[in-house]
């Protein structure tokens, strides 16, 4: 028989679940429902996917977010584990004070960081559009990335890389043949990190937009405006489904939680 602390354990963790879940799988449940207005009793249809299929606006902004997202994961993630490699491997002056001002941009809210870089785009010539966006992104997921890479450079020490080199490694052989294997892991989480990040980026983007250029979220939001259609359920269903498999396969690959 199974004791009260235990019978409370699983309820609450079935609660929280539930509480995390619900949302995303009644969104789900309504894209296959041949309502337009939600109304019941639930009769399965694909008809919002094939209205989906033909909707330019939305596949153009489904297209811009992605060529955003991974600009940014690719210019984060290398930038940014040259930065943690920095941080962790050599002393510079002041790198306490570098690692601590990395944390601000986390904390502060994003509607204040937009507002900052479109002014401070505005001053310099760089004005608004993809590649504004693009800095813009980079700049809110590389303080993610090098605190994740340098989590896992800090798991182990320098004795692997100082005896490549004693045994005649140059800086590069020593970086691709045993630094990146082992932190592999972080490198990965990081660059999911950064890709999400600016997937799901909504403030900056709606900030920084030009007419006739938009990111999904952004879309999103201006169809939401004028009248939700569940033809965004539908591309929503499909964003966690691809997003969930791709967690899926990365957390096969590297073992996340594991030993290794």
């Amino acid at each position: 028989m199974r004791s009260p602390k235990r019978f409370l354990a699983y309820g609450y963790l079935a609660a929280l679940l539930v509480f995390i879940y619900l949302p995303i799988l009644v969104m789900m449940a309504m894209g296959f429902n041949e309502s337009p207005n939600y109304q019941l009793p639930f009769r399965f249809s694909l008809v919002w996917y094939q209205q989906l299929s033909g909707n330019e606006i939305l596949w153009r902004a489904g297209r811009n977010s992605l060529l955003l997202a991974a600009s940014t994961t690719i210019v984060a993630t290398v930038i940014g584990t040259m930065a943690a490699i920095a941080f962790s491997r050599y002393k510079v002056r002041g790198h306490v004070v570098l690692q601590l001002l990395l944390f601000p941009p986390m904390a502060v809210p994003w509607l204040i960081l937009a507002t900052a870089m479109l002014i401070c785009f505005y001053y310099t010539g760089i004005g608004r559009g993809l590649h504004a966006m693009l800095l813009a992104h980079v700049a809110l997921a590389l303080p993610y990335v090098i605190v994740v890479i340098g989590a896992r450079l800090q798991s182990f020490g320098s004795e692997l890389e100082e005896a490549a080199s004693t045994l005649g490694a140059s800086a590069w052989q020593t970086f691709f043949r045993v630094t990146l294997p082992v932190i592999a892991p972080g490198v990965a989480a990081a660059a999911l990190f950064a890709f999400g990040i600016s997937f799901d980026q909504f403030v900056t983007s709606y900030f920084l937009s030009p007419p006739g250029v938009t990111t999904l979220p952004v879309e999103i939001y201006a169809s939401i405006r004028k009248g939700f259609t569940p033809e965004i359920n539908a591309i929503s269903t499909i964003i966690i489904i691809v997003s969930m498999l791709l967690l899926l396969m990365v957390s096969r690959f590297y073992r996340f939680g594991g030993t290794n």
